[in-house]
């Protein structure tokens, strides 16, 4: 058997001459330092001539033997003879003041050896840095020598004065000037394309300000004459035309693409003629199932800036009295992505490849398929396929995985069959996500012209419409997800929806923030906007746990004191009765007032469950159950979406979900009551559940510096100077009828919890759970028995209470002397 001959990889020039054991990091880092210190000698040299070129000018000119060494001290540069040479050489001879481009480019060089610039591009720097040097030597040389007096240099040095003088005897003063402009221009139009936008300014000022006058459309719509204003300095009425910044591009029509013919045959009507023009069907000549790539649905945009409903309802009273002059926050506010203008986030490729790979793989397993609908969205495509007589829908669901191996994709999910339709889809991730931005989602006409209790935008879905729900309609709304899939940007997004569309008087929110840093960035909206028990009233975003209960047991309060009020004024929910209470049909003086929207937004929701366990879930779970028709609705979020966080009571009371990405197909189901969760690709992208199936939705993102800016302009109107006061819920003493201790409806493990919490010094409910065997409720029980008591201390949230009786023998003196009262 021939020995297989082994190749030899050629050596590189640095290689062959061995320059590569040479120079390493060691060694570079040296002679980078070397160039670095160079180059501020020679910058030390370059400003000490400007003050000693006189005195030095006859000595470089007219060296001598010997005087190169300056034994005598004749040379007055700071930098010796050799830097008075160097500085000659090169300002006065040379490139005048901008030689000092030489020093920075060596230092450059040196960096960029020390490895602190290690993608630097010194070949590209060199070649805009030689530019800029030649093109300021002949400015300079042009511009500054009238100013410059009697120097001793020339501004541009003697290649400047050479390169004037020689052009203008060629092109003359004027040509000059021009081909300096001309260059100047080039160079900078190279650098950036903004130059040609400044440039353009410059030229048509004029226009450049008639563009930025904003402008009235009137539309004339069966006959009623709307006024659509965009500034309300500058009116402009023009004829009845769509604006331009408004107006979508035009979308290309739908394209036939050939597939293989290895499939049943294409039915004659489920193909598109792909000459532009009319859509009209045809009939295909080629064998494989047809290929249609559905139009994007572009969202008629909004016509205002602002997206609140001003026409107030026709009513005694101004439900926004006294706040009348309130502005609500404007789009210019939000970041406006590229990918908004997008109509065509899938290149035509992408789509073919995918397409064929479907096929194949169908094909491969003996599914025959008769037409292939793709429906582009902006992260997710959605695959319709119309499948052969006699298919069997499971055995395309079975083939998920071979199609996700196919694809080379995470995130493939199949609908089978899709709801409504005769198809089967298959949902496949865009190569390249686009972003769904908070301005695309709140700019549209839908969202303005919204007439929802407590509108949510929530994002787009595949079909790239904004998909938006009604809050007071959900009525709860549960959020979960792993960690970094998006739920605090999808709150973000919710708590943003309202303060557009909201005014102070119509909405209060409730944040609970363990974590103390996810809702902290609203604290300037708390005065206006957000509601509290008194003692929170400083710091109205909750942190604490015990904070919590206190807040939510006094919204059962609010909820018990807004029914009586519901019953007094003989209505059903909360719109009823402010609707009565604006036409004056309530009287002000017995009790009855304006009611605003409350939601409550809990993140980590599973935190408060580990450290305060029933004690939070309880009045969530009766809040959740009641309090809809008043107006009280809930948002909950969990990273951890286990039945100890999501219980059977929660689940049963929340119908509406949102869930992003999730490991695991079990806690999908928990979450959804069904599989798919699993299968989401991550970055916002979300199922929301509320009914039958499903919808797939691309969360907007809305960022932070977004939401300091409307926090901001909210905090600058005039409005609520406190939040809304949350009544106090009834103490355990209060609701017991006093403080003092009652022997006798002592629990019977009172004497043997108490010896042992005196015992232990250790205030622990979950101690007497395990000493005595007994549940948390009955420890609980135990335990503030205990503190009426004064055996512990007051409650501090997860640690254990402080023990207020340090032996056994003052155990017993305590008791006995309880027994005799």
């Amino acid at each position: 058997m021939a020995k297989k001959k082994t190749e030899h990889k050629r050596k590189t020039f640095t290689e062959a001459i061995g320059l590569n054991n040479i120079i390493n990091d060691k060694t570079g880092f040296i002679a980078g330092l070397i160039l670095l210190c160079v180059a501020i000698y020679i910058c030390v040299a370059f400003f000490s001539y400007f003050s000693t070129g006189a005195a030095d000018q006859s000595l470089v000119t007219d060296l001598r033997p010997g005087e190169v060494e300056n034994t005598s001290r004749v040379f007055q540069n700071v930098c010796g003879s050799l830097g008075a040479i160097i500085s000659y050489g090169l300002i006065s001879r040379c490139f005048g003041i901008p030689a000092f481009i030489i020093p920075a480019f060596i230092a450059l060089c040196g960096l960029r050896m020390m490895g602190a610039y290690k993608k630097l591009n010194l070949t590209k720097w060199f070649m805009g840095m030689a530019l800029v040097m030649i093109w300021s030597s002949i400015t300079f040389a042009k511009a500054l020598t009238p100013l410059m007096g009697d120097q001793v240099y020339n501004p541009g040095g003697d290649h400047g004065a050479f390169c004037v003088q020689y052009m203008e005897n060629l092109v003359g003063t004027p040509g000059l000037i021009a081909i300096l402009v001309i260059i100047m221009l080039a160079y900078l139009t190279y650098l950036t394309s903004e130059t040609i936008t400044v440039v353009r300014k410059m030229i048509n000022p004029f226009g450049y300000i008639r563009d930025k006058v904003k402008f009235t459309v009137v539309h004339d719509s069966k006959g009623d004459n709307t006024e659509n204003i965009y500034d309300d300095e500058v009116v402009i009425e023009e004829e009845p035309v769509e604006p331009t910044e408004y107006v979508d591009p035009t979308l290309a029509e739908p394209i036939d693409l050939p597939t293989e013919p290895t499939i049943v045959p294409q039915e004659p009507d489920s193909l598109y003629s792909p000459n532009g023009g009319d859509k009209t069907k045809n009939t295909a000549e080629k064998e494989g199932p047809g290929f249609e790539v559905e139009e994007e649905k572009v969202e008629e945009k909004a016509n205002s800036k602002t997206l609140a409903n001003n026409n107030l309802p026709l009513t005694p009273i101004n439900p926004r009295e006294p706040f009348t002059k309130w502005k609500f926050p404007s789009l210019d506010l939000l970041k406006e992505y590229t990918s908004d203008s997008k109509t065509n986030y899938v290149s035509q490729e992408e789509l073919e490849a995918n397409k064929d790979r479907i096929i194949k793989v169908l094909n491969d397993f003996g599914v025959q398929i008769r037409s292939i609908r793709a429906t582009v969205g902006p992260t997710i495509t959605l695959y319709e396929i119309t499948p052969a007589q006699g298919v069997r829908i499971s055995k395309i669901k079975n083939l998920e995985d071979d199609i996700a191996l196919s694809l080379a994709a995470i995130g493939i999910r199949i609908i089978a069959p899709m709801p409504g339709k005769g198809t089967i889809g298959i949902e496949v991730p865009n190569a390249k996500p686009n972003i769904v931005s908070m301005f695309s989602i709140l700019n549209s006409r839908k969202f303005q012209d919204s007439t929802m209790e407590l509108p949510i935008a929530l994002g787009k879905t595949i079909t790239n419409e904004v998909y938006m729900v009604d809050l007071a309609k959900i009525p709860h709304l549960l959020v979960a997800g792993a960690t970094g899939q998006g739920k605090s940007v999808g709150l973000n997004a919710i708590i943003t929806s309202l303060l557009y569309k909201k005014h102070p008087n119509e909405l209060k929110i409730v944040l609970v923030d363990p974590k103390k840093v996810e809702f902290s960035v609203y604290s300037p909206i708390a005065k206006p906007f957000m509601a509290a028990v008194e003692e929170n009233e400083d710091e109205p975003i909750i942190t604490d746990v015990q904070k919590v209960v206190k807040t939510l047991k006094g919204l059962c309060v609010l909820m018990d004191e807004r029914y009586d009020l519901l019953k007094a004024a003989r209505v059903r929910n909360i719109k009823e009765y402010n609707q009565k209470f604006l036409r004056h049909e309530l009287n002000p003086e017995e009790g009855h007032e304006f009611m605003p929207y409350i939601v409550v937004i809990i993140d980590e929701f599973g935190d408060l469950i580990l450290t305060a366990g029933k004690e939070v879930e309880m009045p969530i779970t009766r809040i959740a159950q009641l309090a809809r028709a008043i107006g009280i609705h809930m948002i909950i979020a969990t990273q951890r979406p286990t039945t100890t966080i999501i219980t059977g009571n929660i689940k049963a009371n929340f119908p509406g979900r949102i869930a992003f990405r999730v490991g695991a197909m079990m806690d999908s189901r928990i979450i959804l009551d069904r599989p798919g969760a699993q299968q989401l690709v991550g970055r916002g992208d979300m199922l929301y559940l509320n009914g039958a199936d499903p919808v797939r939705v691309q969360c907007a993102f809305v960022d932070t510096p977004e939401v300091e800016n409307i926090t901001k302009f909210i905090a600058n109107q005039p409005g609520p100077v406190r939040p809304l006061e949350i009544p106090e819920p009834l103490s355990e003493d209060e609701a017991g009828g006093g403080g003092a201790l009652d022997t006798h409806n002592l629990d019977p493990l009172f004497e043997e919890a108490a010896r042992a919490i005196v015992v232990s010094q250790q205030g622990s409910t979950s101690m007497i759970q395990r000493r005595l065997s007994i549940g948390y409720n009955r420890a609980g029980r135990l335990m503030d028995q205990m503190e009426k008591a004064g055996i512990v201390g007051a409650a501090k949230g997860s640690k254990p209470r402080e023990v207020l009786i340090s032996d056994e023998v003052s155990l017993d003196n305590m008791l006995l002397s309880s027994v005799d009262k």
